[in-house]
């Protein structure tokens, strides 16, 4: 670290509640700042404090209005810039346009590599974020990229609602790329596994096809990364049910819920859905967010400090 460097928290307008959190749990204030938009539309920043020579991190998850969000943490990042901040770390928990990280038909674009030189181009100088749909998407950027994990704070929320007794426990994918995840919650809850095979109709509609595993007569926790119609998850749990799971819990890192997605869930399977607030998601009939300032914060004093993040991959690892 440079220095002398002090610590500049930014929010933007996608999720203030979480940046207000995180600079509480650092126990600094929120840096002034000015996010204001001309009749047209356009967005406009001024940044009311000095942060010449500081170590500003700018909280701004790029959640629907993707677009805007994402233009408007570029127009931040370019602001600290020209303010001759020393260095400028993006904390992104939700990283809009993740979905679109490959060529899966011909002629279409690799948006998340997009994204990734946009925000290298604007300025950042790091990248904070949590559970990437695709893990290999820290590779589209040429800067650092620190990803952390939701697993850790959701097996807490897990472990009070089954009071540690994971024996009659199945954790299960909803789908085949969603496996890895699963099997990483399976093996720290010592839970078994199981996957939902699927056929996706539409962008909107899923089938889901057959159960790989035994979930007759067991609890069962649905793993994913993301939600957003719950399609994937409503279908998966109608599925596990039919194959005689008791009780269905669904546990989503992102939830990019709309009124579809909760009106889904509410008439689903499902008895609860345990998510992180990486996006401005309030309680809601069947879904209970869990904070994450507390984890953030503490990547973002420890990336400020020069210290090493793998620490807060453990889920057992105390708190501040």
């Amino acid at each position: 670290m440079r220095p002398n460097a002090g610590m500049k928290v930014f929010s933007g307008t996608a999720h203030p509640e979480l940046a207000e959190g995180i600079a509480k749990n650092l126990g600094v204030g929120l840096t002034d700042v000015n996010v204001t938009a001309f009749p047209d539309g356009e967005t406009f920043v001024k940044i009311n404090e000095n942060i010449r020579g500081e170590d500003v991190y700018i909280v701004q998850p790029t959640c629907p209005p993707t677009n805007h969000n994402l233009m408007e943490l570029m127009i931040m990042v370019d602001a600290a810039k020209r303010a001759s901040a020393w260095r400028i770390n993006a904390v992104i928990p939700f990283f809009g346009y993740a979905r679109q990280d490959r060529k899966d038909q011909p002629r279409v674009p690799i948006t998340a590599k997009l994204v990734a030189d946009l925000l290298s181009a604007a300025g950042i100088d790091r990248v904070v974020t949590m559970d990437l749909h695709a893990a290999q998407i820290q590779g589209f950027f040429d800067i650092p990229v620190d990803h952390l994990y939701g697993k850790p704070i959701v097996i807490r929320e897990l472990r009070d609602r089954f009071d540690g007794n994971f024996e009659n426990l199945t954790v299960v994918s909803p789908d085949v790329g969603g496996v890895k995840m699963a099997r990483g919650y399976s093996d720290a809850l010592g839970a078994r596994l199981a996957i939902v095979a699927k056929h996706r109709v539409s962008a909107t509609e899923v089938e889901a096809m057959q159960v790989i595993g035994d979930v007759a007569g067991r609890d069962v926790v649905l793993v994913d990364d993301m939600t957003e119609t719950g399609g994937t998850l409503c279908a998966a749990a109608e599925m596990l049910k039919a194959q005689g799971a008791k009780r269905i819990f669904a546990a989503v890192t992102h939830a990019v819920i709309g009124d579809l997605g909760h009106e889904r869930i509410e008439n689903s399977a499902i008895e609860e859905v345990i998510t992180t607030n990486s996006t401005p998601v309030v309680a809601r009939g069947k879904v209970r967010p869990v904070c994450i300032a507390e984890i953030l914060a503490q990547a973002i004093d420890r990336v400020h400090h020069g210290k090493s993040v793998t620490s807060l991959f453990d889920i057992d690892a105390p708190t501040v």
